[in-house]
Protein backbone atom coordinates (compact mmCIF):
# COMPACT_ATOMS: atom_id res chain seq x y z
CA UNK A 1 0.00 0.00 0.00
CA UNK A 2 2.99 2.31 0.52
CA UNK A 3 3.89 2.30 -3.16
CA UNK A 4 0.30 2.88 -4.29
CA UNK A 5 -0.17 5.66 -1.74
CA UNK A 6 2.90 7.53 -2.96
CA UNK A 7 2.04 6.92 -6.62
CA UNK A 8 -1.50 8.24 -6.19
CA UNK A 9 -0.26 11.26 -4.23
CA UNK A 10 2.27 12.05 -6.95
CA UNK A 11 -0.38 11.79 -9.66
CA UNK A 12 -2.76 14.03 -7.72
CA UNK A 13 -0.01 16.56 -7.14
CA UNK A 14 0.81 16.64 -10.83
CA UNK A 15 -2.82 17.45 -11.61
CA UNK A 16 -3.49 19.69 -8.61
CA UNK A 17 -0.29 20.98 -6.98
CA UNK A 18 -0.65 22.03 -3.36
CA UNK A 19 0.22 25.68 -2.88
CA UNK A 20 3.20 26.36 -0.63
CA UNK A 21 1.12 28.94 1.27
CA UNK A 22 -1.86 26.65 1.91
CA UNK A 23 -3.93 26.76 5.10
CA UNK A 24 -2.38 23.69 6.75
CA UNK A 25 1.18 24.90 6.24
CA UNK A 26 0.20 28.32 7.54
CA UNK A 27 -1.21 26.77 10.73
CA UNK A 28 1.94 24.72 11.30
CA UNK A 29 4.08 27.83 10.85
CA UNK A 30 1.85 29.71 13.29
CA UNK A 31 2.19 26.86 15.81
CA UNK A 32 5.99 26.93 15.49
CA UNK A 33 5.93 30.69 16.09
CA UNK A 34 3.73 30.28 19.16
CA UNK A 35 6.06 27.61 20.56
CA UNK A 36 8.99 29.95 20.10
CA UNK A 37 7.10 32.77 21.82
CA UNK A 38 5.96 30.60 24.74
CA UNK A 39 9.15 28.66 25.44
CA UNK A 40 12.10 30.71 24.21
CA UNK A 41 13.77 31.91 27.39
CA UNK A 42 17.28 31.73 26.00
CA UNK A 43 18.21 28.17 26.96
CA UNK A 44 18.57 24.99 24.90
CA UNK A 45 16.37 23.08 27.36
CA UNK A 46 13.41 25.29 26.48
CA UNK A 47 13.93 24.55 22.81
CA UNK A 48 13.91 20.82 23.55
CA UNK A 49 10.60 21.12 25.44
CA UNK A 50 9.06 23.21 22.66
CA UNK A 51 10.19 20.73 19.98
CA UNK A 52 8.76 17.67 21.75
CA UNK A 53 5.50 19.45 22.55
CA UNK A 54 5.04 20.60 18.97
CA UNK A 55 5.72 17.11 17.66
CA UNK A 56 3.25 15.62 20.15
CA UNK A 57 0.53 18.08 19.13
CA UNK A 58 0.93 17.11 15.47
CA UNK A 59 1.91 13.45 15.62
CA UNK A 60 -0.42 12.06 18.29
CA UNK A 61 -3.64 12.78 16.31
CA UNK A 62 -2.06 11.40 13.11
CA UNK A 63 -0.87 8.26 14.90
CA UNK A 64 -4.27 7.79 16.55
CA UNK A 65 -6.18 8.02 13.27
CA UNK A 66 -3.74 5.65 11.57
CA UNK A 67 -4.04 3.13 14.41
CA UNK A 68 -7.85 3.22 14.43
CA UNK A 69 -8.05 2.70 10.66
CA UNK A 70 -5.60 -0.20 10.87
CA UNK A 71 -7.22 -1.75 13.95
CA UNK A 72 -10.66 -1.89 12.35
CA UNK A 73 -9.16 -2.97 9.03
CA UNK A 74 -10.77 -0.15 7.06
CA UNK A 75 -8.56 -0.63 4.04
CA UNK A 76 -10.00 2.02 1.75
CA UNK A 77 -10.14 4.63 4.49
CA UNK A 78 -6.59 3.79 5.52
CA UNK A 79 -5.42 4.03 1.92
CA UNK A 80 -7.13 7.40 1.47
CA UNK A 81 -5.58 8.64 4.72
CA UNK A 82 -2.11 7.61 3.56
CA UNK A 83 -2.60 9.33 0.21
CA UNK A 84 -3.77 12.50 1.94
CA UNK A 85 -0.76 12.62 4.26
CA UNK A 86 1.71 12.00 1.44
CA UNK A 87 -0.01 14.64 -0.68
CA UNK A 88 0.25 17.16 2.15
CA UNK A 89 3.89 16.40 2.94
CA UNK A 90 5.30 16.02 -0.56
CA UNK A 91 6.49 19.19 -2.22
CA UNK A 92 7.47 17.97 -5.68
CA UNK A 93 5.52 20.74 -7.41
CA UNK A 94 5.60 23.44 -4.70
CA UNK A 95 8.52 25.30 -6.24
CA UNK A 96 9.01 23.62 -9.60
CA UNK A 97 7.34 26.55 -11.34
CA UNK A 98 10.26 28.75 -10.27
CA UNK A 99 12.80 26.33 -11.70
CA UNK A 100 10.86 25.92 -14.95
CA UNK A 101 10.34 29.67 -15.33
CA UNK A 102 14.05 30.35 -14.72
CA UNK A 103 14.96 27.74 -17.32
CA UNK A 104 12.59 29.28 -19.89
CA UNK A 105 13.87 32.80 -19.15
CA UNK A 106 17.52 31.77 -19.59
CA UNK A 107 16.74 29.87 -22.79
CA UNK A 108 15.12 33.06 -24.10
CA UNK A 109 18.17 35.11 -23.07
CA UNK A 110 16.21 37.10 -20.46
CA UNK A 111 18.68 37.14 -17.58
CA UNK A 112 16.85 39.97 -15.81
CA UNK A 113 13.66 37.92 -15.47
CA UNK A 114 15.69 34.90 -14.38
CA UNK A 115 17.39 36.93 -11.65
CA UNK A 116 14.04 38.21 -10.38
CA UNK A 117 12.58 34.70 -10.26
CA UNK A 118 15.67 33.31 -8.54
CA UNK A 119 15.55 36.09 -5.93
CA UNK A 120 11.89 35.29 -5.19
CA UNK A 121 12.67 31.59 -4.87
CA UNK A 122 15.88 31.69 -2.84
CA UNK A 123 15.31 35.03 -1.04
CA UNK A 124 18.87 36.08 -1.73
CA UNK A 125 20.46 38.94 -3.61
CA UNK A 126 20.86 38.03 -7.29
CA UNK A 127 21.96 41.43 -8.63
CA UNK A 128 24.88 41.07 -11.01
CA UNK A 129 24.57 37.32 -11.50
CA UNK A 130 25.26 36.10 -15.01
CA UNK A 131 23.55 33.15 -16.69
CA UNK A 132 26.04 30.60 -15.36
CA UNK A 133 25.76 31.86 -11.79
CA UNK A 134 21.96 31.86 -12.00
CA UNK A 135 22.07 28.31 -13.32
CA UNK A 136 24.37 27.16 -10.52
CA UNK A 137 22.23 28.59 -7.74
CA UNK A 138 19.03 27.25 -9.33
CA UNK A 139 20.50 23.76 -9.67
CA UNK A 140 21.70 23.77 -6.06
CA UNK A 141 18.35 24.96 -4.78
CA UNK A 142 16.51 22.37 -6.87
CA UNK A 143 18.60 19.44 -5.60
CA UNK A 144 18.27 20.46 -1.95
CA UNK A 145 14.54 21.18 -2.23
CA UNK A 146 13.88 17.89 -4.00
CA UNK A 147 15.62 15.96 -1.26
CA UNK A 148 13.82 17.72 1.58
CA UNK A 149 10.40 17.81 -0.07
CA UNK A 150 10.39 14.40 -1.77
CA UNK A 151 13.05 11.81 -1.04
CA UNK A 152 13.26 12.42 2.70
CA UNK A 153 9.47 12.11 2.91
CA UNK A 154 9.61 8.85 0.95
CA UNK A 155 12.05 7.30 3.40
CA UNK A 156 10.20 8.18 6.58
CA UNK A 157 6.80 7.32 5.13
CA UNK A 158 8.20 3.89 4.28
CA UNK A 159 9.56 3.47 7.83
CA UNK A 160 6.76 4.94 9.99
CA UNK A 161 3.87 5.60 7.61
CA UNK A 162 1.96 8.90 7.95
CA UNK A 163 3.64 9.66 11.28
CA UNK A 164 7.07 9.44 9.66
CA UNK A 165 6.15 11.76 6.81
CA UNK A 166 4.80 14.40 9.21
CA UNK A 167 7.81 13.99 11.51
CA UNK A 168 10.27 14.59 8.70
CA UNK A 169 8.63 17.63 7.13
CA UNK A 170 7.81 19.34 10.43
CA UNK A 171 11.26 18.72 11.90
CA UNK A 172 12.83 20.15 8.74
CA UNK A 173 10.70 23.28 8.94
CA UNK A 174 11.25 23.79 12.68
CA UNK A 175 15.02 23.39 12.25
CA UNK A 176 14.93 26.26 9.75
CA UNK A 177 12.37 28.43 11.55
CA UNK A 178 14.21 28.29 14.88
CA UNK A 179 17.72 28.80 13.50
CA UNK A 180 17.85 30.61 10.18
CA UNK A 181 15.93 33.91 10.72
CA UNK A 182 18.11 36.85 11.70
CA UNK A 183 16.65 37.13 15.20
CA UNK A 184 17.15 33.40 15.87
CA UNK A 185 20.72 32.91 14.66
CA UNK A 186 23.11 31.81 17.42
CA UNK A 187 20.14 31.37 19.77
CA UNK A 188 20.34 28.37 22.09
CA UNK A 189 16.61 27.77 21.63
CA UNK A 190 17.04 26.30 18.15
CA UNK A 191 20.01 24.03 18.88
CA UNK A 192 17.96 20.93 19.67
CA UNK A 193 15.67 21.38 16.65
CA UNK A 194 18.69 21.60 14.36
CA UNK A 195 20.35 18.58 15.94
CA UNK A 196 17.16 16.53 15.87
CA UNK A 197 16.69 17.18 12.17
CA UNK A 198 20.34 16.31 11.53
CA UNK A 199 19.81 12.80 12.91
CA UNK A 200 16.37 12.40 11.34
CA UNK A 201 17.89 13.32 7.97
CA UNK A 202 21.19 11.45 8.44
CA UNK A 203 20.23 8.31 6.52
CA UNK A 204 17.80 9.84 3.97
CA UNK A 205 20.39 12.37 2.78
CA UNK A 206 22.89 9.60 2.11
CA UNK A 207 20.30 7.49 0.31
CA UNK A 208 19.47 10.47 -1.89
CA UNK A 209 23.17 10.89 -2.70
CA UNK A 210 23.40 7.19 -3.58
CA UNK A 211 20.33 7.53 -5.82
CA UNK A 212 21.94 10.45 -7.66
CA UNK A 213 25.10 8.39 -8.10
CA UNK A 214 23.23 5.33 -9.40
CA UNK A 215 21.21 7.25 -12.01
CA UNK A 216 24.08 9.58 -12.97
CA UNK A 217 27.84 9.32 -13.28
CA UNK A 218 28.48 6.90 -10.43
CA UNK A 219 32.25 7.17 -10.16
CA UNK A 220 32.36 10.97 -10.25
CA UNK A 221 29.46 11.25 -7.81
CA UNK A 222 31.09 8.98 -5.25
CA UNK A 223 34.48 10.63 -5.74
CA UNK A 224 33.03 14.11 -5.22
CA UNK A 225 31.01 12.94 -2.21
CA UNK A 226 34.01 11.38 -0.49
CA UNK A 227 36.50 14.15 -1.22
CA UNK A 228 34.57 17.41 -1.38
CA UNK A 229 31.40 17.16 0.75
CA UNK A 230 33.28 18.48 3.80
CA UNK A 231 33.69 21.84 2.11
CA UNK A 232 30.19 22.81 3.13
CA UNK A 233 29.44 24.04 6.65
CA UNK A 234 26.18 22.05 6.45
CA UNK A 235 27.13 18.38 6.07
CA UNK A 236 23.82 17.34 4.51
CA UNK A 237 23.96 20.07 1.88
CA UNK A 238 27.56 19.15 1.14
CA UNK A 239 26.64 15.52 0.52
CA UNK A 240 23.67 16.37 -1.72
CA UNK A 241 25.49 18.97 -3.83
CA UNK A 242 28.78 17.12 -4.15
CA UNK A 243 27.08 13.86 -5.16
CA UNK A 244 24.52 15.59 -7.36
CA UNK A 245 27.14 17.74 -9.06
CA UNK A 246 29.39 14.74 -9.60
CA UNK A 247 26.51 12.72 -11.03
CA UNK A 248 25.85 15.47 -13.60
CA UNK A 249 29.49 16.42 -14.17
CA UNK A 250 29.01 20.01 -13.03
CA UNK A 251 30.79 22.07 -10.38
CA UNK A 252 28.41 23.16 -7.63
CA UNK A 253 29.18 25.55 -4.80
CA UNK A 254 31.98 28.08 -4.52
CA UNK A 255 34.78 28.37 -1.95
CA UNK A 256 33.43 31.66 -0.59
CA UNK A 257 30.04 30.11 0.13
CA UNK A 258 30.97 26.88 1.81
CA UNK A 259 34.43 27.56 3.18
CA UNK A 260 34.92 25.96 6.59
CA UNK A 261 37.80 24.84 8.72
CA UNK A 262 37.96 21.08 8.86
CA UNK A 263 39.97 18.67 10.99
CA UNK A 264 41.95 16.07 9.09
CA UNK A 265 42.82 12.57 10.24
CA UNK A 266 46.18 13.73 11.58
CA UNK A 267 44.40 16.46 13.61
CA UNK A 268 45.87 19.24 11.45
CA UNK A 269 43.48 21.91 10.26
CA UNK A 270 43.25 23.57 6.87
CA UNK A 271 41.17 26.46 5.64
CA UNK A 272 39.13 25.18 2.72
CA UNK A 273 38.85 28.70 1.35
CA UNK A 274 42.56 28.48 0.55
CA UNK A 275 41.96 25.59 -1.84
CA UNK A 276 41.75 26.61 -5.47
CA UNK A 277 38.28 26.46 -7.00
CA UNK A 278 39.54 24.51 -9.99
CA UNK A 279 40.17 21.48 -7.77
CA UNK A 280 36.42 20.96 -7.66
CA UNK A 281 35.40 18.25 -10.17
CA UNK A 282 33.20 18.90 -13.18
CA UNK A 283 32.46 21.80 -15.49
CA UNK A 284 31.02 25.18 -14.59
CA UNK A 285 27.19 25.06 -14.56
CA UNK A 286 25.45 26.48 -17.61
CA UNK A 287 21.92 26.79 -18.89
CA UNK A 288 22.15 23.19 -20.08
CA UNK A 289 22.73 22.11 -16.48
CA UNK A 290 19.12 22.98 -15.69
CA UNK A 291 17.87 20.33 -18.10
CA UNK A 292 20.41 17.85 -16.73
CA UNK A 293 19.04 18.52 -13.24
CA UNK A 294 15.50 17.76 -14.37
CA UNK A 295 16.64 14.47 -15.84
CA UNK A 296 18.64 13.53 -12.74
CA UNK A 297 15.74 14.25 -10.38
CA UNK A 298 13.22 12.29 -12.45
CA UNK A 299 15.54 9.31 -12.79
CA UNK A 300 16.18 9.35 -9.04
CA UNK A 301 12.43 9.55 -8.44
CA UNK A 302 11.82 6.53 -10.66
CA UNK A 303 14.58 4.64 -8.84
CA UNK A 304 12.94 5.37 -5.47
CA UNK A 305 9.55 4.26 -6.80
CA UNK A 306 11.02 1.06 -8.19
CA UNK A 307 12.67 0.29 -4.85
CA UNK A 308 9.39 0.95 -3.04
CA UNK A 309 7.60 -1.40 -5.41
CA UNK A 310 10.21 -4.10 -4.90
CA UNK A 311 10.11 -3.70 -1.11
CA UNK A 312 6.32 -4.07 -1.21
CA UNK A 313 6.62 -7.19 -3.36
CA UNK A 314 9.15 -8.70 -0.96
CA UNK A 315 6.90 -7.93 2.01
CA UNK A 316 3.90 -9.53 0.31
CA UNK A 317 5.99 -12.56 -0.60
CA UNK A 318 7.10 -12.96 3.01
CA UNK A 319 3.56 -12.66 4.37
CA UNK A 320 2.06 -16.09 5.03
Amino acid sequence: MTFLSILCALLIEQMKPLRADNFIYAEIKALALRMETWFNAGQATHGRIGWFLMMAILLVPVATISWVLHYYDWFLASFAWNVLIVYLTLGFRHYSHYFTSIQLALNAGDETAARVLLAEWTRQDTIGMDANEISRVAVEKALITTHRNVFGVFFWFLILGPVGAILYRVSEYVARAWNEPEHMRNEAFGLFAGRAYYWIDWLPVRLTAVAFAVVGNFEDAIYAWRNFSRRWADEAIGIILSAGGGAMGVRLGSPAEHAVRVTLIDSATVDISDVEADTLPGEEPSVRSLQSTVGLVWRALLLWMMLLLLSGAVWLGATP
